[in-house]
């Protein structure tokens, strides 16, 4: 229990950490009272569970709620700085007692082997597993390790929730700033709260640093001037999870044709650093599979767009990608082409493989009229309006379907006159 001990160097956030789940701040879809979790901290039957998570939102100050509450020996680990060595020695003291939880903060650093190295005695029941990580689980966490775990996910915390806990440590003269003859104007609290996305920690340690540096002045007035000098730059929380979340989000609201989601959804993803060509790929991907040939100029621009990025970089980049990003969301929609190939290849790798005409195959070599390769071609620029009917492949099939959208109601059209005389 010495990991959890709290004096008054220690940092502000750490300090501020609540002693219970009547303290506790947020997660009411799992903490609520009568929630599964709730009743197996306060009864102290807890189970091999992962808390799954952004940052500051209570994965740490949980375990330490369930630390002081169990009976149980309870054992901590940082995976950023623990080994198979240390893992062994943990596991080794969990076996000498009755009962024992291991909880593992930043778990999903754990490569394959050492997450391999808790299976077995988390398994048998001599270890009862609490695992922390801001990354998904289920792409992080090796499968038989959570499938005999259950997973508990924590949301960034509201803006009322993050008043609440700088509230707390404003007001508390113990463990907070209370005493100190500081005033926090609301106005700054509210930036703060707004300002920390939901991250408890992040806000106490913008609160705390204002004051150290009020502490070197003689004004005690904590404004908002303050507090936007601190903060510097808003940062975004953008995971593994953010990142395909953010692209998938970005991608639908250009297929759904909604301009200001497609302009806000690349924006944050141009504010956390996102790699701009990998947007850039996305839209290539999008014009040509949502958008296809209802209106072939968005490929085009999609390309240029690529090209653009690729020469001038960024922060300029960011002009093309948002001139490509609305074009494909206005532009009428198609998934013919995309549907199409799926459709053709899903014949070629299933069934039987049609073989190629012989009047269709190439004549380029000597000999090949006398193994009939060729014969009976019909030359399509030999004939009016340049199409004449003639077999292609043997099978009849109908792979490609175009949409009464945009330049691609000339295809129907046209494809339907020929299909209805064949």
């Amino acid at each position: 229990m010495e990991l959890f001990k709290i004096n008054r160097k220690s940092p502000l956030a750490w300090r501020m950490q609540p002693r219970n789940l009547d303290d506790f701040v947020g997660q009411s879809h799992i903490l609520a009272i009568g929630k599964p979790l709730r009743e197996a901290i306060e009864r102290d039957s807890i189970v091999s569970l992962i808390l799954y998570g952004p940052p500051g939102t209570g994965k740490t100050a949980l375990a330490h709620i369930i630390a002081k509450k169990t009976e149980a020996l309870f054992i901590s680990l940082n995976a950023v700085t623990s080994g198979i060595g240390d893992i062994k020695d943990a596991l080794k003291k969990a076996s000498e007692v009755p009962r024992a939880i291991l909880f593992i903060d930043e778990i999903h650093r754990f490569n394959k082997l050492q997450q391999d190295a808790l299976l077995p005695d988390v398994e048998n029941g001599t270890v009862t597993l609490i695992g922390a990580s801001t990354q998904n689980p289920f792409f992080s966490i090796i499968p038989a390790l959570s499938s005999r775990s259950i997973i508990f996910q924590l949301n960034p915390l509201s803006t009322s929730d993050i008043e609440v806990v700088l509230t707390r440590a404003i007001t508390d003269e113990k463990k907070g700033i209370g005493g100190s003859g500081i005033t926090v104007e609301a106005e700054a609290m509210e930036f703060i709260a707004v300002a920390c996305e939901g991250d408890a920690r992040k806000a106490l340690n913008v609160l705390e640093l204002g004051v150290f540096m009020l502490e070197s002045t003689s004004s005690t007035a904590y404004n908002i001037e303050l507090a936007r000098e601190v903060l510097q730059k808003k940062s975004l929380y953008y995971s593994e999870d953010e990142h395909f979340d953010t692209i998938s989000a970005f991608i639908k609201s250009m297929r759904g044709g909604d301009p200001d989601a497609v302009l806000y959804w690349l924006a944050k993803m141009i504010e956390a650093g996102e790699d701009p060509l990998y947007i850039a790929r996305r839209l290539v991907i999008c014009a040509s599979e949502d958008v296809g040939n209802a209106d072939p100029r968005a490929l085009q621009l999609a390309v240029s767009a690529y090209h653009a990025v690729e020469s001038i970089g960024m922060p300029e980049g960011r002009i093309p990608l948002a001139q490509a990003s609305l074009y494909i969301a206005m532009a009428p929609k198609s998934n013919a082409s995309y549907m199409g190939i799926d459709k053709a290849l899903s014949s070629v790798r299933e069934e039987r493989i049609s073989p190629v005409p012989s009047h269709l195959k190439s004549t380029g070599y000597k000999g090949a009229s006398r193994l009939g390769s060729g014969i009976g071609y019909k030359y399509p620029h030999d004939y009016e309006d340049h199409y004449v009917e003639q077999k292609y492949y043997k099978e009849k099939r109908t792979f490609f379907s175009p949409s009464e959208q945009g330049f691609e109601n000339i295809f129907r059209k046209r494809l339907g006159k020929r299909r209805s005389r064949q």
